[in-house]
């Protein structure tokens, strides 16, 4: 478990810099350089990535049960997903009206997929993992609304079609994932 935590807190600290520490993140990229400081950043990411899953597929094998967790809960969790996708994508792909009125869909769909997993995952491991995730999205996407509000940005909207377009992105990434890539990555068939 220690792993697990030691991997939370790189990789949520690294990505939580603008929320506790914004005037320093901006003074690092000032003195590094933005290719430097994306290079420290994304090192200290994928190392705390690796330790988490590394951590939790250790944990993972005899963490004890906080709640009881019904069959039905990894199909609700599963469906719970999608908008977390759709989400996702709709952070990347500019003009979406989902962008123009959410912000920051990333983070927003962070809260989901944390939410849905701890619906559906009980142990001490799980709570741990997925409601660091829900905790650092909800502070995170409080912060990010706040910087938006104050520096008086808005995210312009596009016609529908970009919209169309992150639904069906979504949902077409979903279904892969969810009925093969995640048994192939974590070992569990949510639909299974």
């Amino acid at each position: 478990m220690s792993l697990l935590i030691l991997g939370l807190v790189l990789f949520l600290a690294a990505h939580s810099v603008r929320i506790y520490a914004d005037d320093w993140r901006e003074a690092q990229i000032a003195r590094l350089g933005e290719i430097r400081w994306k290079g420290v950043y994304s090192l200290i990411s994928a190392v705390g990535l690796g330790l988490i899953i590394w951590g939790y597929g250790m944990a993972r094998v005899d963490s004890p049960v906080l709640w009881p967790t019904p069959n039905w809960t990894r199909h609700l969790a599963a469906t719970l997903t999608l908008p977390a996708f759709i989400l996702l994508v709709a952070a990347y792909l500019p003009g979406t009206h989902i962008k123009a009125r959410i912000g920051h869909p990333m983070v927003a769909g962070v809260k989901i997929w944390a939410t849905a997993h701890l619906i559906a995952n009980g142990n001490v491991c799980d709570a741990a993992l997925f409601g660091s995730f829900l905790i650092w999205a909800v502070v995170d996407f409080i912060s990010a609304r706040r910087r938006d509000r104050l520096a008086g940005r808005t995210y312009p909207a596009g016609g529908w079609s970009r919209d169309a377009m992150a639904i069906a992105i979504g949902l077409v990434a979903w279904v892969l994932f969810a009925f093969y890539g995640h048994a192939w990555l974590i070992g569990v068939r949510p639909f299974g």
